[in-house]
């Protein structure tokens, strides 16, 4: 068996695999397209109706596809040519907002319309998601895999940085305008992925199977790997749990006593805390990574409590630092196993449940936060939601012991992945 050298491992040598700087500059493309036409989207629709309950709408018609058509997603992206599939459901999302951009030029453009484009959108998405996933193990070697997910990561991060203050200077010349260079962004993500050529290409002509039991084969499977459900799990039930920053409008008005910039500071400060750690990840290999696994959603528990607690700008400001960073640590080491773990044939059927489990828990960890704010006061629903994240995390280390016993991230690779 040949040695992996630290040299064969390192930073520089992800960054000499041609395939994967053209999947990362797809990823920043399409993830600065997203957030942008967040922004967009949001703002048409506010200055077309007046009413907060249309912007919800717009949530939710985004939300609501991934929920029924996540097991058609999965199932795609194991049948069919991932690389594909991803190009084509970019160029989808960039000819949908093309549309946008001539009805708006038009002045033709309502809420329905948009509404309906924003499903047809999200539909898009829900299929882009898992296959893209799934691709980026193959456009590595093994061993980078960790270093990657950190640097891919990381594209969405830079995104919601840079993508919302970017659509609003553009939106200052229109809606149209912003719509464009929306739409030319996910032609250039299609683009760079017509670029990538994988390492390995898989055979998809094996057993056929109707969408839904191939949709219970992934979850099946992930029964059957107790370290793999109790990573997505632990994700899933600390966001879910303490999702605090759905609160961050109530936070700066009513504990910080700050305005639209503060708030504004306070929305970004977990991407940049983010950002910085999954940099820091892709050069610095983790060592037990089972217990930096914990050890990050515990601090994202206690980030949430201190977030209750303070009253000064500046403090909230390096908690959110802190929370991001450390949600960045969980969402590495879990994409990582499950990409480690996870046969190639069912890689996109596995993303795609943890893709729904995901979603669901950022949507409903949202509305719960809304939920027991409303019943129990703002101050006491954060608190409660990040005791709940600790008493996860004590729950999860005694019910899955494997996954507190991983160490390096390299070390935890099936044998058949090693070279």
């Amino acid at each position: 068996m040949a040695t992996e050298t630290p040299a064969q491992s390192s930073l520089a040598a992800l960054l000499r695999q041609r395939a994967f700087i053209f999947f990362w500059l797809a990823r920043v493309c399409t993830a600065s397209a997203f957030q942008m036409q967040g922004v967009v989207l949001g703002w048409q629709v506010y200055q077309l109706t007046g009413r907060a309950l249309d912007l919800g709408l717009v949530g939710l018609c985004q939300f609501l596809p991934r929920v029924v058509l996540t097991p058609w997603a999965g199932h795609v992206a194991d049948r069919f040519d991932r690389r594909r599939v991803t190009l084509l459901m970019q160029l989808l999302q960039g000819i949908l907002l093309l549309l946008l951009c001539l009805v708006s030029a038009q002045g033709a453009v309502n809420r329905e319309l948009v509404l309906l484009l924003v499903a047809l959108g999200g539909a898009a998405r829900t299929f882009e998601v898992p296959a893209t996933q799934a691709l980026l193990s193959a456009v590595v070697p093994p061993l980078l895999l960790p270093r990657a997910v950190a640097i891919s990561s990381s594209a969405m991060q830079a995104a919601t940085l840079i993508g919302p203050v970017v659509a609003g200077l553009l939106y200052l010349l229109g809606a149209t305008e912003a719509y464009g260079v929306t739409a030319l962004l996910y032609v250039a993500a299609a683009a760079m992925m017509a670029a990538v050529r994988p390492l390995v290409h898989q055979d998809r002509s094996g057993p056929q199977s109707n969408f839904l039991a191939s949709f219970m084969e992934g979850i099946r499977f992930l029964r059957r790997q107790p370290m793999l459900l109790g990573a997505i799990s632990l994700d899933m039930f600390a966001v879910l749990l303490g999702g605090a920053t759905a609160l961050l409008p109530i936070i700066a008005d009513q504990l910080l006593q700050t305005g639209p910039v503060g708030l504004g500071l306070l929305r970004a400060a977990p991407a940049v805390g983010a950002l910085a750690m999954s940099f820091w990840l892709a050069s610095h290999p983790l060592h037990a990574a089972g217990r930096a696994l914990f050890i990050g959603v515990a601090l994202f528990g206690l980030a949430t409590l201190a977030l209750g607690l303070s009253r000064s700008l500046p403090l909230s400001l390096a908690i959110l630092l802190l929370l991001g960073a450390a949600d960045m640590v969980s969402v590495v080491i879990r994409q990582t196993l499950v990409q480690l773990h996870t046969p190639d044939e069912m890689r996109g059927r596995v993303s795609s449940v943890n893709a729904i489990f995901i979603g669901a828990s950022n949507q409903l960890g949202e509305f719960e936060s809304g939920l027991t704010a409303q019943w129990f006061g703002l101050v006491p629903s954060i608190l409660l939601g990040g005791s709940g994240t600790l008493l996860v995390v004590g729950l999860w280390m005694r019910w899955f012991p494997q996954l507190l016993q991983v160490r390096s991230l390299e070390e935890a690779m099936p044998a058949q992945n090693r070279p």
